[in-house]
């Protein structure tokens, strides 16, 4: 890939250390020649290994100290085009297996296999959590991220579980994690600089009436699907009412392929799948 990128996405950083910054450059250049490699195999022997697990494990470095640098050259790339921007949301759970899950944190709750009862096996998830801001343009050319938060939870509980001793209704959105959708939107909005030209995309998930409140407040646009069915107008009706109501302004074909694919299991072959 050679060193051009590197340089691009690192030069806004600022560890505090110049030592830690050519490391920063070393680590990503040798992680983008072997992508997906663990780290001993990216760095290729123990003395540059060593070396990132210390980078890691230094009380300077932080994520927003490292996406620090590619945050400002997604802004240049950002300011380097015209029209309209596209800035997807949405949320990567990174799992593990761990002997002590209490240290790195929970995601959530998987279900198994079916017990001799009847009933799935369930389980805490290990892991972390990312909600991540990509800017594209219209025409699918990826600009980088805007924002970034991480986090993971020190126990799991379904929000079946939860809503049985709270109203989440009642519940602030500042101390929910779908905040998250929010305070996204506007950190992703400053860094653009230009709240007119971006929309930013979500999932059900995102469907959050405060969510809308504040791209109000900024002057940006916003595209959800719908999960709750609101009250629309003068509240006498609803958006569903209201968009059957509506002529389409156009269609848009997605066409897709299926293949013949053979999945190989840990102790047998599944059958073929179309």
């Amino acid at each position: 890939m050679g060193r051009n990128w590197v340089e691009a996405e690192t030069s806004g950083c600022d560890l505090g250390d110049v030592r830690l910054n050519r490391r920063l450059e070393a680590m990503l250049e040798a992680l983008g020649e072997r992508p997906g490699k663990s780290l001993p195999t990216a760095f290729q022997d123990w003395s540059n290994t060593k070396a990132a697990y210390r980078f890691f494990s230094n009380g300077n470095v932080s994520e927003d100290k490292i996406l620090e640098g590619h945050f400002a050259a997604s802004a240049l790339r950002l300011r380097a085009t015209d029209g309209p921007i596209l800035i997807l949301q949405d949320t990567t759970e990174f799992s593990f297996k761990r002997s002590n899950p209490e240290k790195v944190g929970f995601t959530g709750i998987s279900t198994g296999r079916k017990q001799s009862e009847g009933r799935h096996q369930k389980h805490a998830v290990c892991g972390f959590l990312m909600h991540a801001s990509l800017a594209i343009t219209p025409e699918g050319l990826p600009l980088g991220l805007t924002a970034a938060k991480f986090w993971s939870r020190s126990k799991f509980k379904g929000t079946a579980a939860l809503k049985r001793k709270i109203n989440p209704t009642r519940v602030p959105i500042e101390q929910k994690e779908s905040m998250r959708w929010l305070d996204n939107l506007r950190l992703s909005t400053e860094l653009t600089g230009a709240p007119e030209r971006c929309v930013h995309v979500g999932d059900r998930e995102s469907d959050i009436y405060e969510l809308y409140c504040l791209a109000e407040e900024l002057g940006t646009g916003f595209l959800v699907r719908s999960c709750v069915d609101r009250l629309a107008e003068d509240g006498g009706t609803t958006i569903a009412k209201v968009m059957a109501k509506v002529q389409s302004s156009g269609t848009h074909e997605v066409g897709f392929a299926m293949h013949r694919a053979r999945i190989i299991a840990p102790c047998c072959l599944s059958d073929t799948l179309r």
